[in-house]
């Protein structure tokens, strides 16, 4: 809301730097907050034309609790990374906050922003939100969330007191003006002779289809092409759409999403740009990884789908926009997850949402027939999972969805599922219930009346199918049930490796702590392995990046030496096809362990005497095991007292084997057993 300071100038912002001169005066000490005991700057940026300025600090913070909270966390400070980006072009400042300690146990974030009201330039708006996530707190999380909040209610007010203070303090010092920034003026000759102008020209003609919209200055957007192909852009989003294209230009390996696939993860991150920027890069991994660009080639739906799956595509809305009717109220959800199982029906909704990403799609729900059968707990649940894949990998594509004959019992489905659902998206809903949708106002103000379907007294003959109950003796039985599941979980957690004779399979984990506890769970496919957990504090290739990252293939040297370049920590273990693992091993010294899958050698056969000898693999018939894993680094305070955290992390399919538990006696190092 707009803040007028009391008197105070904060209009100066939308002339120069007052509040922002005034709020680097906290820093590194603020004696007006005596619960900030100092800071120190991490990183700081400018962009080349100086408009945009990058600081982050290490903030730390006196603990304002009680005497006994303090003892039993063993602190007196904690420590926050402050992120400020401060807009001279757009004029705006951007505060970024969150704890770096007791971050496993308490997550807290802060979002401030500082800007020109956009109807009078005299006020300054100020917004200011916060978040608290108390995972575990020794037993005292209420006690914890009151004091939080009692703090963060304080110093909201604290806060404008500050800024307040150093701007008079500025006044009383003789600054009652400071100018708006304007760019510095370059000469186009001066542009051209600068280092790395050819370079970025060159950059700009390989941008594919858009090159020919972008100017020579690399800000710039063609105003026809905008008008064509992207809709109506502030040179702000003009600015985040170019910088976020030549980040993956230079950064993404794979082919380059066009302009309107950037553009929707930005508009659904509000131009944030870090935040679209990863927003964007999760769903191209995610669509990397499950093969997504060739799904639509590929994905052919199951007979019966075709013939129960009330849903398929209807002409377009008065917009010119592709129109998907899915008959949801006549559709048997439950017989069809049991018949078809939960990931073919996942299947099948992406490859409704591939199509409509297309161009902007509008979707016509009709729920008659929609009762408690539908809220069936795994078909909602399955719902949810649809919703949260759909929400992250396709922001901004359904332009409009139009609910009609909404029940009685729709309230109790849209309560569960709105949470899910991101808001700029909910925008989109028009809900009719009963018969209103049939007048002014109703869906004649969105499809032509030709359009409209003639179930819903329409003039149009829709060939979407109509549903009905799914025969139960066409449902999976209970073994293929499982193995759907299986394969689900599997998909999503699991990763699959191939061992060769002479050229094991291996994980790398960084531990950077002495105390952290390593888990695995992992399915022998076929062949039989021995299974062993190395440590060594030598380099690897490809080593792994940053704590809890996982690198995987045959990473040791040929050349080590067990004992002096790296030790082994846990006994081997050999497990036989079919055989399901789970274990754990509480580490005692930082560095690198080392999982290790290597071919079972019988007794009396040629075994490798170096674990990085591949000269036997490259003369062998091809793989010789095959296993699916799953590893995964628990903090030490998480895990500590209890057995808990351990099991959480196994899956829920898999089953202790004999020769596990056979063999546990042999574990070393605080190692533990365990199956769900």
């Amino acid at each position: 809301m707009p803040d007028r300071g009391s008197g105070v100038a904060l209009s100066w912002w939308c002339l120069g730097s007052g509040p922002t001169d005034a709020y680097e005066k906290r820093f590194p000490t603020c004696p007006q907050i005596p619960v900030f005991l100092g800071s120190e700057v991490l990183g700081e940026s400018r962009s080349a034309d100086g408009a945009v300025h990058v600081v982050e600090r290490s903030c730390r913070l006196r603990v304002d609790a009680p005497r006994l909270l303090r003892k039993i966390a063993g602190v007196e400070h904690v420590v926050f990374v402050q992120k400020n980006v401060l807009n001279w072009r757009e004029r705006t400042l951007l505060i970024e906050a969150h704890n770096e300690t007791f971050a496993s146990r308490v997550v807290v974030k802060e979002n401030c922003s500082y800007s020109v009201h956009p109807e009078n330039e005299d006020w300054t708006c100020f917004e200011q939100s916060a978040s608290l996530d108390i995972r575990s707190f020794f037993g005292f999380e209420n006690t914890l969330e009151k004091i939080a909040m009692k703090q963060y209610t304080a110093n909201v007010k604290r806060g404008k007191e500050v800024i307040e203070h150093y701007l008079n303090e500025l006044i009383s010092q003789g600054t009652s003006h400071i100018p708006r920034w304007t760019p510095a003026p370059v000469r186009e000759e001066d542009a051209r002779s600068q280092p790395g102008s050819q370079q970025a020209e060159g950059t700009l003609r390989a941008l594919g289809p858009a090159a020919e919209a972008v100017g020579t200055d690399g800000d710039k957007l063609d105003a026809d092409y905008i008008q064509r192909c992207l809709g109506q852009l502030t040179p702000m989003q003009e600015s985040c759409l170019i910088q976020l294209r030549h980040w993956l230009q230079e950064t993404h390996r794979g082919k380059i999403p066009k302009d309107e696939h950037i553009l929707r993860f930005l508009r659904a991150r509000d131009f944030h740009l870090d935040k679209a920027r990863e927003m964007l890069c999760q769903s191209l991994s995610w669509r990397k990884q499950h093969q997504v660009d060739v799904l639509l080639q590929t994905w052919r739906p199951p007979a019966l789908l075709e013939e129960f799956y009330a849903g398929g595509w209807h002409y377009q809305d008065i917009d010119g926009r592709p129109l998907y009717i899915l008959r949801l109220g006549q559709m048997d959800t439950k017989g069809l997850m049991k018949a078809v199982g939960e990931e073919a029906l996942l299947q099948h909704v992406l490859s409704v949402n591939e199509e409509g990403q297309k161009s902007s799609w509008t979707c016509l729900l009709d729920l008659e027939g929609l009762n408690m059968r539908h809220l069936w707990r795994p078909g909602v649940k399955a719902l949810l999972r649809m919703i949260e894949v759909v929400e992250d990998n396709y922001p901004e594509t359904l332009g409009r969805l139009l609910i009609v004959r909404a029940p009685r019992v729709f309230p109790v489905l849209w309560t569960l599922v709105s949470p899910f659902i991101n808001e700029n998206t909910r925008q989109k809903f028009l809900i009719y219930s009963g018969s209103n949708y049939q007048g002014p106002g109703g869906l004649v103000d969105y499809l032509d009346k030709e359009v409209i379907p003639d179930f819903l007294g329409g003039e149009s003959v829709c060939s979407v199918p109509e549903g009905g109950l799914v025969p139960k003796s066409l449902y999976l039985t209970e073994e293929e049930q499982e193995q759907a599941d299986q394969l689900r979980l599997w998909s999503e957690t699991y990763h699959s490796a191939s061992v060769l004779r002479g050229a094991p399979h291996e994980v790398a984990l960084e531990i950077l702590e002495g105390e952290s506890v390593i888990t695995w769970d992992f399915d022998i496919l076929r062949g039989d392995v021995v299974f062993s957990l190395y440590h060594t504090k030598q380099a690897l290739k490809p080593g792994p990046r940053e704590p809890g990252a996982k690198a995987s293939g045959q990473l040791m040297d040929k050349g080590w030496v067990l004992g002096t370049d790296y030790s082994r920590v846990e006994a081997p273990l050999v497990c036989r096809e079919g055989e399901s693992i789970q274990g754990s091993h509480v580490t005692r010294w930082p560095g690198v362990y080392l999982l290790q899958w290597q071919v079972h050698s019988p007794p009396g056969s040629m075994a490798c005497s170096l674990p990085g000898d591949v000269l036997t693999a490259l003369h062998s018939p091809g793989p010789k095991c095959k296993l699916l894993y799953y590893c995964e680094v628990l903090a030490s305070e998480d895990f500590r007292g209890s057995m808990s955290s351990l099991e959480s992390c196994t899956s829920g399919f898999s089953q202790l084997s004999a020769a596990t538990s056979s063999s546990s006696s042999g574990q070393s190092q605080g190692s533990s057993l365990v199956s769900r």
